[in-house]
C-alpha cells in the first residue's frame, strides 16, 4: 500500500465522496478513482458501496481507515521528528478550548517559539469532545482539554485545575435568572456539560439554550444582561466586561474542572512536544492567575 493511495482513501472518507475528495486534493477524479481501485485491487476488498449518490465504508474499509489515519500519521510525525531533530523546524499541531487558548496560551507558545526557532505551529480551536475526536483520528498532535478524559488510546498529563463560577451581569435592570437564558459554546464543550448538570441539580433548570461561538461573545452578551453563563473565574477575571459582570460559587463537586494536555499513545514523542510537556506547568505556575 502507498501512502498517497492512502491519503486519498482517508479524503474521500472525511469530504464525503469522489469529487469533493477532487477538489480537496486539488486532482482530477479519475486520479482518485484510480487510486482507491488500485488500493482495492491490492488488498483485494471493496471499500466503498454506492448509497444513493454517495460513498459508504464497507466492512473492510472500516477497518482499513484506523491503519490508514495511524500509517499517515506515523509518516508525518517522522518527518516532523527528522526536521526537528536537525535544524529545529517542523510542525506542530496544537488543539485547545478557545477560553485556554485566550488566557493562558500565548506564553507557552512564545516560549516553545524561543527553544524551536523554526517550528510551524497550527493551532485549532474546538469543543473538548471534538478535539478529543480529532486526537484519535491523528489530526492533532496534543490538544488541550477540559477533564476528565478516559480513553485506552490517550495520554492523559493535567496542567493546571480551573474554578468554574456562575456569572451574570449586575447591571441594574437585568431580568432574574430564570427568565435568562444559558449561554454556552455549542455541544461537545466540558464546561457545558457541567453547567447543565449545575442546573438539573440546583433546581434552575431551563429550556432557553443560547449557543456562541467565541468567548467574547458570551462574555458580552451576558454583560448586557441577555443571559448568564459558566465559565472559569480566571477567565472572568481577564475579561474587558469584568467590572459589570457578578460571579457565584458553584459547588465544588461541579467548580473544579481539570484542563488536561493530551496525546495519542500511539504517536511519536516529537522533540517540540517533549518540551512542551515539560514547560507547561512551569509557564502556567507563574501566571498571575
Amino acid at each position: 500500500m502507498d501512502l498517497p493511495a492512502l491519503n486519498t482513501f482517508i479524503s474521500v472518507i472525511e469530504q464525503g465522496g469522489i469529487l469533493a475528495a477532487s477538489r480537496h486534493l486539488n486532482t482530477v477524479q479519475s486520479n482518485v478513482t484510480s487510486r482507491i481501485k488500485r488500493l482495492e485491487e491490492t488488498l483485494d476488498t471493496q471499500l466503498f458501496y454506492r448509497q444513493g449518490r454517495g460513498l459508504v465504508l464497507s466492512p473492510s474499509g472500516q477497518v482499513l481507515e484506523s491503519y490508514a489515519r495511524r500509517m499517515l500519521q506515523l509518516e508525518n510525525q517522522a518527518v516532523q521528528a527528522v526536521r526537528q531533530a536537525g535544524n529545529q523546524s517542523g510542525e506542530l499541531r496544537i488543539g485547545t478550548m478557545e477560553s485556554f487558548a485566550a488566557l493562558r496560551l500565548s506564553p507557552i507558545l512564545q516560549q516553545l517559539r524561543r527553544d524551536h526557532e523554526g517550528i510551524q505551529l497550527q493551532i485549532t480551536t474546538n469543543t473538548t469532545a471534538d478535539l478529543i475526536q480529532d486526537l484519535l483520528q491523528h489530526k492533532l498532535d496534543c490538544a488541550f482539554v477540559g477533564g476528565p478524559v478516559e480513553h485506552p488510546d490517550i495520554r492523559v498529563s493535567q496542567v493546571i485545575e480551573e474554578e468554574l463560577v456562575l456569572v451574570r451581569s449586575n447591571q441594574p435592570g437585568t431580568p432574574d435568572m430564570p427568565k435568562l437564558p444559558l449561554i454556552m459554546f455549542r455541544e461537545g464543550c466540558a464546561y457545558r456539560t457541567r453547567a447543565l448538570n449545575w442546573q438539573r441539580h440546583s433546581g434552575h433548570h431551563t429550556q432557553q439554550l443560547m449557543e456562541m461561538g467565541s468567548l467574547d461573545g458570551i462574555l458580552s452578551c451576558v454583560a448586557a444582561g441577555l443571559g448568564y453563563t459558566v465559565l472559569p473565574e480566571a477567565v472572568v477575571s481577564a475579561s474587558n466586561h469584568r467590572p459589570v459582570l457578578q460571579c457565584e460559587r458553584l459547588p465544588a463537586e461541579l467548580a473544579k474542572v481539570p484542563t488536561l494536555l493530551i496525546q495519542h499513545k500511539d504517536a511519536l514523542i516529537l522533540p517540540a512536544l517533549e518540551d512542551l510537556s515539560e514547560q507547561v506547568s512551569q509557564l502556567l505556575a507563574e501566571q498571575p492567575f
